[in-house]
């Protein structure tokens, strides 16, 4: 799964965007990764992976080290939509 794909499951389970995470993060003003792992996990019951992929958006932002460039991890850059995924609307016939 890609960095992307965890950003976009983690939408699809809280219905927040990572920018709606990390606004909620500053307000609360957690920064710490111990107390931001602790607040997905309780606050949102996000696992492990999932968390781990929010907290380094609130802590590093949209950029990321491109690792895989092949396989199912890859990512297309090294750089994350925060906004949450585009919903493709259908045209009327």
């Amino acid at each position: 799964m890609s960095f992307q794909a965890y950003l976009d499951n983690v939408e699809e389970k809280t219905g927040k965007t990572p920018k709606q995470f990390i606004a909620e993060a500053k307000k609360k003003k957690l920064t710490e990764f111990k107390d931001l792992m602790n607040w997905l996990k309780t606050d949102y019951g996000l696992g492990t992976g999932h968390a781990r992929a929010i907290i380094h958006v609130i802590q590093h932002g949209d950029t990321f080290t491109l690792k895989h460039t092949t396989g199912t991890h890859r990512d297309e850059s090294g750089k994350l939509k925060l906004d949450g995924k585009k919903k493709t609307k259908k045209k009327s016939a």
